[in-house]
């Protein structure tokens, strides 16, 4: 999928960080950007994000004990493209009576009136606690941690709140269950900027192998697979996740894996648990289904682009993976996103 533009010095991405912060709440999505930032680096590219964080306070203690400072103090003005998270807190009554967070909310309110200037607004954990409560959630879709369920309902009653999510993504409104599934979504967000086939690699250098995504708890079709450590497999699936329409012939893969066509067959089903073909069929198949929810494409365009010779091929492989046909996967998700 093609990559976002941003600016020269990449998206900026403003953390904003109180007293009692969950530790991997930040360090966990802020590492998946870092990474995605190094792979830019190696590929000549300009940084695709533009790290800040930010607090009103001067040191914040953490959830592990460690005590943090050098913040940025809170911007008079975000950029247009900016993404601003909310990250969550731990060991403390979140009822956003103290100075602290009365300063925070009014930022808030100031700069993040829904619908924002183009912002999107990231949440993990409780951040959307924090998100609710400034009245920023309006009546957009939206998750937090299973135990703040009930929680959100109430200081978001009017929020359409979603459990069993890994995270819900609802126009420029991110949310997240919290904890390692903030990760996750920086790895949605790693995707949609800087496409497919970077965020597969950042999770596979962070070892995040079973990426989950927003609609439900599976696997991420672009990550399945991957949890094994052969080389030679690994660049093959890169190939294929870095174009999935391409014409892929064993011959072909063969020559990227430096292995002969049947050894490569061979080593990708014991590695991998998945034949060369499936798999291929599997990331189109993933691809296709980006497509029709995401475009305007008609069925034989959406087959074309997704690497199948026909509307009709691409119905017949679907059936392999899908359980509903493709026209009725483009209902489903218009209705979820209405």
């Amino acid at each position: 999928m093609a990559a976002s533009t941003s600016t020269d010095a990449g998206i900026p991405v403003y953390f904003l960080l109180r007293e009692s912060l969950l530790t991997l709440d930040v360090i966990g999505p802020a590492e998946v950007l870092r990474y995605a930032n190094r792979f830019a680096e190696q590929s000549g590219r300009a940084p695709y994000f533009d790290l800040h964080f930010i607090s009103v306070h001067r040191e914040v203690a953490t959830s592990v004990g460690l005590t943090i400072t050098g913040f940025e103090d809170l911007p008079a003005h975000l950029p247009d493209n900016a993404m601003l998270v909310l990250s969550g807190c731990v060991g403390r009554d979140d009822d956003f009576s103290s100075a602290a967070d009365q300063q925070v909310v009014a930022w808030l309110r100031r700069h993040c009136t829904p619908p924002p200037n183009h912002h999107k607004l990231v949440c993990i954990c409780t951040g959307t606690l924090l998100a609710g409560y400034a009245g920023l959630l309006g009546q957009r879709k939206c998750t937090t941690h299973h135990s703040h369920i009930k929680e959100l309902r109430g200081i978001a009653p009017s929020a359409e709140v979603l459990e069993n999510r890994i995270f819900v993504e609802d126009g420029d409104l991110y949310t997240s269950a919290g904890v390692t599934t903030g990760i996750d979504l920086a790895l949605h967000l790693v995707a949609q900027v800087a496409g497919h086939a970077c965020s597969a690699s950042v999770a596979r250098s962070l070892v995040v192998y079973m990426r989950r995504t927003g609609g439900d708890p599976q696997l991420s079709p672009w990550l399945v697979a991957r949890n094994h450590l052969h080389p030679a497999v690994h660049r093959v699936q890169n190939a294929v996740i870095k174009d999935p329409a391409n014409d892929w012939s064993v011959a072909r893969l063969a020559e990227i894996a430096c292995t002969s066509e049947r050894h490569l067959t061979r080593l990708f089903r014991e590695h991998t648990g998945d034949s060369l073909v499936d798999y291929i069929h599997r990331i189109r198949i993933a691809l296709a289904r980006d497509l029709l929810a995401q475009s305007p494409f008609d069925m034989e365009h959406v087959a074309e682009k997704a690497g199948f010779h026909s509307s009709r091929q691409l119905r017949r492989v679907w059936k392999k993976f899908e359980s509903h046909p493709p026209s009725a996967h483009r209902e489903l998700t218009a209705a979820a996103v209405g």
